[in-house]
């Protein structure tokens, strides 16, 4: 299977492709829209892109893409994230880090703590980042374990995010429907509501709760037509196949004057334990 990601070789994108798709051929794109054009196209068979991270909450180009292109979420993965420093050179001699802006924010706090006044620059993705650093004098890179190998970096500093429960969700993206199968699915939808006044949301969130149907995600999105106009993308437990969740869908109709369904797909599951010192997320599948 071809399965495309945010490049180059290294990124937390193709461990999360090579976690949903044991022996897949993995091609590399520069940007995150790209991969959702080659899925269109037929050139990859399925394409891997972040969602959701458990410190910085969504990835919006990821959202956005999926309301504008025709493509299905056929599947999720959950990967834990660890950080690392990583440099040609001791700590002592860097001048900039580099990295994806979402890990960037990730380890705000150790950067303020360790090298507050360093110049901070962007990236398309962490790998790209490792490979900057192998190149350049004097930078140092927010990347993975995997990248050191790759582009023979040292680690300077392990694990530092902000938290050590720090988890990313990442949609795996395809053209054709799942189809219903045993164990929990998920369905992923964008709704636009018909009326914009008081209490249109609390009635559209009316048809889950009656129904008993669990909401995993809400979350809104501008549809950058009006201001105060948005899109929200919902998550929630079950599959469109079955007939409970066929009408949710006919009951979420009567609020909306847009529905798209990005697809039902198998839940990768996250269990979260409280211990007393510690937030340990626990990752099935």
């Amino acid at each position: 299977m071809r399965v495309g990601v945010l490049g180059p070789q290294g990124t937390f994108s193709e461990i999360a492709a090579k976690k949903w798709h044991h022996g897949c051929r993995v091609r590399y794109f520069e940007e995150i829209p790209d991969v959702a054009e080659a899925v269109m196209s037929g050139e990859i068979d399925a394409g891997v892109l972040p969602i959701e991270n458990s410190i910085e909450g969504s990835v919006n180009i990821t959202l956005d893409l999926l309301s504008d292109r025709k493509v299905k979420i056929i599947g999720e993965v959950v990967v834990p994230v660890m950080h690392h420093l990583l440099a040609k050179t001791g700590a002592e001699k860097i001048y900039t880090i580099v990295s994806h802006p979402q890990a960037l924010a990730q380890c705000r706090c150790f950067i303020r703590s360790q090298f507050s006044g360093v110049e901070l620059k962007t990236t398309s993705s962490t790998a790209s980042a490792a490979k900057l650093a192998a190149q350049t004098q004097g930078v140092a890179a927010i990347a993975s374990v995997e990248s050191a190998k790759i582009y023979g970096l040292s680690i300077l500093a392990e694990n530092i995010q902000d938290v050590s429960g720090n988890f990313t969700r990442f949609a795996v993206l395809g053209c054709k429907d799942v189809s219903l199968s045993e164990g929990m699915c998920k369905t992923s939808v964008i709704l636009h509501l018909k009326h914009n006044r008081a209490g249109a949301l609390y009635e559209l969130l009316g048809e889950f709760a009656k129904r008993g149907i669990d909401l995993t995600k809400i979350e809104s999105r501008p549809t950058k037509k009006a201001l105060e106009d948005y899109l929200f993308y919902v998550d929630f437990k079950g599959h469109i196949k079955e007939e409970r969740i066929a009408f949710l869908l006919e009951g979420v109709r009567e609020h909306v004057d847009r529905l798209k369904v990005l697809g039902s797909y198998p839940v990768a599951t996250a269990q979260l334990r409280c211990a007393e010192n510690n937030r340990e997320l626990l990752i099935t599948k």
